[in-house]
């Protein structure tokens, strides 16, 4: 009799060097070209007018926390898909898979009320300069009101990487910046829609991007099949899937909170007020191209780290992350440099005036000078996500930014407000991130030694 055992999914056996390599960097690749997108849509407004700019940039809280509930959901699919493959169970991973898309649903219903009702009351909480509030309104509502295209997206990309096609999630990601990069200038200067023609182009390229994950996960994964016409909701399964991407979603939420919070510091106590938060805006934008390839990788591994725990295989675990670590933190390295070394360059991207320079040159290289503690701690993080314990992340988040972070950032703004040294408040960062890689490493070696230390050593 013929055998017909399935075959081994490679991330039990391809070797972890080249494993990671296979499953990240399509990812990697993809998450660069998301920042691309994300820095031309500023680049464009710049252009367009600076208020408009401003406006985005404090958009950015609500934006991220919307990405960051799709995400934080897809990141708990994710981990359970995977371990369910690891343990051979298919039909477990169907009912994980559909639960996920239905979730996905909800998830763009909420969001499309807060763009409804919430987007105004948000900008008026930032600042009241009118022309800032209109723009950032009409920008918040098109991404919110739309957003079934970014949460279809992330949701069927996630089930596509927690079976192994990760190069496919750079097909759909790649088609969606495109259409926004080809989109943005028609929009906001041809049409003369500013910042929300950028958001126009935004959504066509993500339900474009939705519409090819959907299609891709039909034709070519054959480790899930998804039955929607049959599906009912699953509170068990809902339960443990938001066991793991909670966190998650918080940990997104604490930074979007943050963000909002930092946003008003800047522009209660800086002398640059409005300026100072623009500048904020844009280091975020530049940091994209540090961090989304790390995060990228950090999706990466997720599986690797989630599928090998479900098989008991601590070596290949355990090589997973150390190569994790020095992967993430060679690249970042370069991130660092460039931050530290050519800041004005990097401003004048955005269209920086003289007055910008000054307020973002000492901003850039101050917060650039801890990005290798930033790297260390996310691709650490990646193993709290992939054996259910979100929660870590969770704390490192929470300490690093409300704990540390936001009062650190009062007490020097107040400081260099009454000095007049408004560089002063940027020196918030290091210390945060100084506090974030303790906490990272404490918890760690606090699962090492509950958890990992545990499972079967196992064979590469």
């Amino acid at each position: 009799m013929q055998n017909t055992a399935p075959a081994e999914n490679k991330m039990g056996v391809m070797p972890i060097p080249k494993l990671i390599i296979n499953m990240s960097l399509p990812m990697i690749l993809s998450m660069l070209v998301q920042a691309l997108y994300n820095v031309v849509d500023s680049y464009f407004v710049a252009r367009f007018e600076q208020d408009a700019l401003t406006a985005v940039s404090l958009a950015f809280p609500a934006q991220n926390l919307m990405i960051g509930f799709a995400t934080g959901t897809a990141v708990g699919v994710n981990a359970l898909l995977s371990r369910a493959l690891g343990e051979k169970n298919p039909e477990l991973a169907n009912r994980i898979a559909e639960n996920g898309v239905f979730l996905a649903m909800l998830g763009y219903a909420l969001f499309l009320l807060f763009g409804l009702f919430g987007a105004r009351p948000f900008f008026a909480a930032q600042t009241d300069v009118a022309n800032i509030v209109n723009y950032g309104v009409d920008y918040l509502q098109v991404v919110t009101c739309f957003s079934f295209g970014v949460f279809g997206q992330i949701m069927f990309e996630r089930l596509m990487q927690s079976t192994g096609r990760t190069i496919y999630t750079m097909f759909t990601q790649g088609i969606g910046a495109i259409i926004n990069i080809i989109l943005d200038p028609i929009f906001i200067f041809t049409f003369r829609q500013g910042a929300k023609g950028a958001a126009i182009a935004t959504v066509i390229g993500q339900i474009f991007a939705f519409g090819l994950a959907v299609v891709l996960n039909h034709l070519k994964n054959d480790d899930i099949k998804l039955n929607m016409a049959k599906f009912r909701p699953n509170l068990k399964l809902i339960g443990r899937i938001y066991a793991i991407g909670v966190p998650s979603i918080l940990m997104i939420a604490i930074g979007s909170l943050m963000t909002f919070l930092m946003n008003i510091i800047l522009i209660t106590f800086t002398a640059a007020k409005e300026l100072s938060a623009t500048v904020f805006g844009v280091y975020f934008k530049l940091n994209s191209f540090v961090f989304m390839p790390v995060f990228g990788l950090n999706n990466g591994i997720i599986p690797i780290i989630a599928y090998n725990y479900g098989a008991r295989n601590r070596r290949r675990m355990m090589q997973a992350v150390k190569l994790a670590v020095i992967y993430a933190a060679s690249y970042i390295l370069l991130g660092l440099l460039a931050f530290v070394l050519i800041p004005g360059p990097l401003l004048k991207i955005f269209n920086a005036s003289e007055e910008m320079l000054r307020v973002g040159i000492p901003a850039i290289r101050i917060i650039g000078s801890t990005f290798l503690f930033a790297g260390v701690c996310i691709a650490m993080g990646s193993v709290f996500q992939a054996l259910g314990y979100g929660t870590y992340s969770m704390i490192v988040s929470f300490a690093r930014q409300l704990v540390v972070l936001l009062p650190s950032a009062y007490i020097l703004a107040r400081v260099g407000m009454n000095t007049g040294i408004d560089w002063l408040v940027w020196f918030s960062f290091p210390i945060a991130e100084v506090a974030s890689l303790i906490t990272t490493l404490v918890l760690f070696r606090r699962l090492y030694r509950n958890v990992i230390s545990t499972i079967p050593e196992g064979a590469l």
